[in-house]
């Protein structure tokens, strides 16, 4: 490797959105995401309640479909 051409490859402090903090190692000097691995429903195995009620009816109502129920 040439020497005076790469970056600084450091350890650097990761913050997620849900407060959780880790090291990892990357160029740049401070990483902030939006989900990681302690909130991300995959890997705790939670699904987050999403809120679904209404979704038809909205649908229905914006395209004046009617509703044969």
């Amino acid at each position: 490797m040439k020497k005076g051409i790469h970056p600084k490859y450091e350890k650097v402090k990761v913050t997620c959105a849900c407060g959780n903090t880790f090291e990892t190692r990357s160029t740049s000097s401070e990483l902030k995401v939006e989900i990681c691995s302690e909130c991300h429903p995959f890997y705790t195995g939670k699904q987050r309640a999403v809120a679904k009620a209404g979704r038809v009816e909205k649908f229905h109502k914006k395209y004046s479909v009617e509703n044969d129920n």
